[in-house]
């Protein structure tokens, strides 16, 4: 039987290319789960919550900490992008989140990520620049930009 980690780890090898080197690998997965401040969200092609024994079409992993959660990782398979369903993660971030008692959500990612747009009709706004943060396997540097959306 498919697990919930096996779900994700599904739709990050279809969703990440590794040329950028964005994808977790399963023991990252399982180790921020394991902090107990570490939270996932599964869903399905029809845009709700996966149920048993359902695959996956997306997913986000997120970090609560004090009056904030910060979006570590959210996907959607590529067959299923361009449905809303990455709209509907968020909206299913947001509500979580407030109920942690959240007041904004934050995130990184790299300069000329495609879903920079999907954030930004979410309502998140550029808080900062990180020059040449991140290096691709390849070695080469990039800027990554970090974002804030307010919920509360």
């Amino acid at each position: 039987m498919i697990d919930d980690l096996d779900r994700i780890m599904a739709v990050m090898a279809s969703s990440f290319d590794p040329a950028w080197g964005e994808a977790w690998n399963r023991r990252q997965v399982e180790d921020a789960l394991a902090f107990g401040n570490c939270h996932y969200f599964l869903i399905s092609a029809e845009g709700k919550a996966v149920v048993e024994p359902e695959a996956a079409a997306g997913f986000s992993l997120s970090r609560t900490g004090y009056e904030e959660e910060e979006l570590l990782l959210l996907a959607v398979a590529p067959e299923y992008r361009r449905l809303g369903l990455g709209r509907s993660i968020l909206d299913a971030l947001k509500l979580a989140a407030t109920g942690r008692g959240a007041k904004r959500l934050l995130l990184e990612m790299r300069k000329g990520n495609p879903a920079q747009s999907l954030y930004s009709g979410f309502g998140f706004y550029q808080i900062g620049e990180r020059k040449e943060y991140y290096r691709t396997p390849a070695g080469n540097r990039i800027d990554a930009l970090t974002f804030a959306c307010d919920i509360a």
